[in-house]
């Protein structure tokens, strides 16, 4: 990682204040500020600084351009980059001090769930995880040999240095996410094999809703023990949690009254509806307060006491609700879940000590044991009359991993629901344009006047409209209200722009000039007919797609070491089709492109998810270093496709390729 930033920053002191991720993400701001004019002075830096969130939010114009004026007296004077991050840090410093929150370094410009600012770790977190590892891994193969590991060592950090632990993980939290075909199992792996599975693993993470925004695959390779544990931790939670939902667990519609609040439950994160079915068990009992988290509201132990009686009365024991000492009480509670059958990977003392990540697993694991829910058709036949769309199901998916993994202030759950104010909307437009959003004019949550929030999602439509995304119809006030089909519409239309974007800027590639659905189908056709092959793809609907066939021809052009043809199907039955489109896409990670859809994207041959399929490969290919590229790829070849990108004026919509 400090090898990366060397590059850009050769200040020690400046390499020590940010992450690579926070560096890059600067960097993109600079040159975007850079580009408006060919150079960038103080002058124009005061007046173009307010578009960094931490800045515009906090100070006005006038008070950046007077902190700037007091720092520096010459407003002609050019400004480089490591400039532009001194100038940042001290407006930030500033700006932060103003809100009664001063920074401790510049992390608050990226958050991420997975980031810390100390490097400590819970030593009782990590014998929690090394348990459920050792537990749900025991049975592998590969893993065999490494299992169990000894939670007082330091072992499962040297273990996921070559990837699979990691990988084996994700596929026990979402079996099925990575094709165990990918993942190189070899008894030695060398060095660009390990960083293959650390590339799978971290895009697989980002695919199942983790936020691995602060992290690399050098943070693996060296063993950096807080981002590990950070993974781990999202990655068991995500698997934990994988029932709370009505689809899983249709049972869990007892805890509502009728359709309408069955809607609002769906759009509830996971924890959520864990605590609403606690508190629905809890009722049940003589207990009379309300949990609210996983920390503080469960300490004392009571309110488990509670729940484990109403659970399995059989198994109570009188002298758990009668000892005082909340200490005492915590381990008769785990005695409790132990003659339940409950596994347990918390101790007493982390049930006194308020641990929410373990607290959490710990009930997430007594209602997978034993939900206490009861099957009424009455209350199940709720479901009936709710909408079904598997579609949308899947289009919300992808758009709200996209979204979380591109580090956002706040996780979002539910696309309809967590976007309704605007604000988030805004963040990620940022992302993608740096300096877009006027953050002067946008209100900040928590907003509990509706017009505020009407105002930010206005903005968010009129920056829409500034980036030419088809809104005929669309207001403001539709998001806030929820449409689901606009809200698709816009979202759609947002991540096809980023990856276009992206392309555009390899300015070598493309000259500045604008890239095409057009450009990218003729240079996936280009690749696959270069390397040989008669495949081609008339249009990104094309249903010859649905075997897989073209994909795998378009990866082995652009790494020919990336697929093993041996492990290939004919792509003739639906099961065959399915291995071979799980394989494109672990491939397709495990090279290094950021992807989201599923297999059945590919198999139902899904416009949208396989333009952003290519694209998402062709950008892969074309960032590479000349001497990495596959020795098959010609300079003259790269020219001549590359010519052709840069020359290309096809309007998206005279093409059928082109995705609306």
């Amino acid at each position: 990682m400090s090898g990366y930033v060397g590059i850009l920053v050769s200040d020690p002191c400046l390499q020590n204040q940010f992450t690579q991720v926070e560096l890059r993400s600067l960097k993109s701001h600079f040159t975007s500020m850079r580009r408006e004019n060919g150079k960038l002075t103080l002058g124009d830096l005061a007046s173009r600084i307010s578009r960094l969130k931490v800045v515009g939010e906090n100070l006005s114009d006038q008070e950046t351009t007077d902190f700037i004026a007091a720092l520096y007296p010459n407003f002609n004077d050019e400004v480089d980059f490591e400039s532009f991050l001194k100038v940042y840090l001290k407006l930030h410093a500033h700006a932060s001090s103003r809100t009664g929150n001063p920074a401790k370094n510049s992390s608050a410009f990226l958050k991420a769930a997975t980031t810390t600012l100390l490097y400590t770790i819970s030593e009782s977190e990590k014998a929690s995880y090394v348990a459920h590892i050792n537990n749900y891994l025991a049975q592998d193969g590969f893993l065999n040999k490494y299992l169990p590991i000894d939670p007082s060592s330091n072992d499962l950090f040297e273990i996921v240095k070559d990837g699979v632990l990691l990988c084996k993980l994700i596929n026990v939290a979402v079996p099925g996410t990575i094709d165990e075909r990918a993942i190189n199992t070899k008894r030695l792996l060398n060095p660009w094999e390990r960083n293959e599975n650390h590339t799978l693993c971290l895009n697989s993470a980002k695919a199942i809703g983790c936020t691995v925004v602060n992290i690399g695959t050098q943070d693996f390779i060296e063993g950096r023990r807080h981002l590990v544990l950070g993974l781990i931790s999202q990655i068991i939670k995500i698997q934990l949690l994988a029932d709370l939902n009505l689809k899983k667990t249709p049972q869990l519609v007892e805890l509502v009254d009728d359709s309408k609040d069955v809607e609002e439950l769906m759009s509830l994160p996971p924890e959520k509806i864990l605590l609403r079915w606690m508190n629905f068990q809890l009722n049940k009992s003589s207990y009379k307060k309300t949990v609210t988290n996983f920390s503080t509201d469960v300490k004392d132990a009571e309110a488990y006491a509670h729940l484990l009686n109403v659970l399995a009365p059989e198994h109570s024991n009188p002298s758990t609700l009668a000892v005082k000492d909340p200490l005492q009480r915590a381990k008769l509670v785990l005695d409790h879940a132990d003659r339940m059958g409950c596994k347990r990977y918390l101790t007493a003392k982390d049930i006194v000590d308020g641990s929410p990540n373990l607290n959490l697993a710990f009930v997430a694991h007594v209602f997978q044991h034993r939900n206490g829910l009861s099957t009424q058709t009455k209350q199940i036949s709720f479901l009936e009359t709710l909408p079904d769309d598997a579609q949308v199901s899947r289009e919300e998916r992808v758009f709200r991993f996209w979204i979380n993994s591109l580090g956002n202030s706040t996780y979002i759950d539910n696309v309809f629901e967590d976007l309704r104010n605007g604000w988030i909307l805004l963040e990620t437009l940022d992302k993608v344009s740096p300096g877009i959003v006027n953050w002067k004019v946008a209100n900040k949550p928590p907003i509990k006047l509706p017009f505020k929030k009407v105002e930010n999602c206005n903005q968010v439509v009129k920056i829409g409209k500034q980036l030419k995304f088809s809104l005929v119809n669309i207001a403001g006030n539709d998001i806030v209200q929820g449409n689901k089909k606009l809200i698709l519409a816009y979202l759609w239309q947002l991540m096809r722009f980023n990856i276009l974007q992206l392309l555009k800027n390899l300015r070598s590639h493309s000259h500045g000039k604008e890239i095409t659905d057009v450009d990218i189908l003729r240079w996936a056709n280009t690749k696959v007919s270069n390397s040989g092959s008669q495949s081609r793809m008339d249009s990104f609907k094309d249903k010859s797609l649905s075997d897989g066939i073209f994909f795998l021809e378009l990866l082995s052009a652009v790494q020919p070491r990336s697929v093993n043809w041996s492990l290939v199907t004919e792509g003739v039955t639906d099961e065959q089709k399915k291995m071979n489109a799980t394989y494109i896409i672990s491939i397709a990670r495990k090279l290094g492109c950021s992807i989201f859809l599923l297999p059945e994207d590919i198999i139902e041959v899904n416009q949208k998810m396989i333009l952003t399929l290519t694209a998402s490969i062709m950008y892969w290919f074309l960032k590479q270093p000349v001497e990495e590229k596959p020795a098959a790829t010609s300079d003259s070849e790269n020219g001549s496709q590359l010519e052709t990108l840069s020359n290309s004026t096809t309007d998206d919509s005279a093409s059928e390729s082109s995705v609306e």
